[in-house]
């Protein structure tokens, strides 16, 4: 049996469950082709005792925060309550387990309000994060060390990752998924959650935008149809004739559908699809390239570079999946 990823979510008082729901659902989902799981969750909290959340109920977990010493990965779950929202301060014993497990090289991630906790503990000194909107100026009067980014889903500063609220540590879970066992794995996940399989990490938080009127929201073909031609040369004014708009417009409602440019959504489509093929065909890297859209082997490997920090080859030795086969 393959060992699996062990993943340890600490609790605070005044959780938010829904931030402890999130890492067990899509940890838990995170499944090879032949249904074996990648990662194994467990919950801690300080002396292993039990925790009051946000919702009216307690959840009582099974381990102290030894744990932290036994798992790859630490996630910690927002809080609405307790003194790291309410004061900017953190437990020693909190503030200890969380310096020793980076320290000795465990990934560290927050959902939501987490990042107090992880502020708090000193591990997001002089390094960008973010966290949901909503708190993003007392974090800031009570932080002011951390370069706080709070228009994007979530932050991947390489050993310690921050997301925004609710819905976007699903976006920051999968985007772990994804960097550790590929995109055929985050998206089976994905699927199985039932919620979309790729939210760029750059992308806007919703915050306090109308929804568009159905009426509006009209782009969503022109979506698919770039999506079909990753390979041809799509400039943003063929973009915007086949939506029947002027540019200007077609930009605007663009980025209010999806939070980012027609550009940058295009440059991400192309990322995936030569991420997809890389993992998935043995394909020569120039032929991914112009597959894919992104042109030579240096433009897919400076795209690649970019957005996950390792080179097609090396990529491919990661995550290509190769069928065992039997002796006879």
């Amino acid at each position: 049996m393959t060992e699996k990823h062990q993943v340890a979510i600490l609790v605070l008082d005044g959780l938010v469950p829904f931030d402890l729901g999130t890492p067990n659902q899509i940890f838990g989902t995170a499944r090879d082709e032949t249904g074996q799981r990648k990662y194994r969750t467990r919950v801690c909290s300080p002396q292993g005792r039990p925790v009051e959340t946000a919702g009216g109920f307690k959840v009582v977990p099974d381990h102290g925060l030894e744990l932290l010493e036994q798992v790859d990965t630490v996630v910690v779950a927002g809080i609405h309550a307790g003194d790291p929202v309410e004061r900017g301060t953190v437990a020693p014993d909190v503030k200890d387990a969380l310096q020793q497990a980076h320290r000795a090289g465990k990934r560290i991630m927050s959902i939501c309000t987490g990042a107090f906790v992880l502020a708090a503990a000193g591990l997001l000194d002089e390094r960008p994060a973010t966290t949901h909107w909503w708190w993003a100026e007392r974090f800031r009067e009570f932080f002011p060390q951390v370069k706080l980014d709070a228009d994007v889903l979530f932050v991947d500063d390489g050993d310690v990752l921050t997301s925004a609220g609710v819905g976007a540590g699903i976006d920051l879970c999968l985007h772990v998924v994804r960097t550790d066992f590929g995109s055929e794995v985050a998206n089976r996940a994905a699927r199985r959650s039932v919620v979309p399989p790729w939210r760029d990490g750059g992308q806007a938080q919703y915050i306090e935008r109308p929804l568009p009127r159905p009426a509006d929201a009209t782009l969503a073909a022109t979506r698919s149809w770039a999506a079909e031609r990753l390979d041809a040369p799509l400039s943003l004014q063929d973009l915007a004739a086949h939506a029947n708009m002027s540019v200007r417009t077609f930009t605007r409602r663009f980025r209010e559908e999806t939070g980012v440019s027609p550009a940058r959504w295009l440059l991400q489509r192309r990322v995936d699809h030569a991420r997809a093929l890389l993992e998935s065909t043995d394909l020569p890297v120039e032929v991914v390239a112009r597959r894919s859209g992104l042109g030579t082997a240096a433009g897919l490997r400076q795209h690649l570079q970019a957005t996950i920090g390792v080179a097609p080859s090396a990529y491919r030795r990661t995550f290509r999946v190769v069928p065992e086969t039997t002796g006879g």
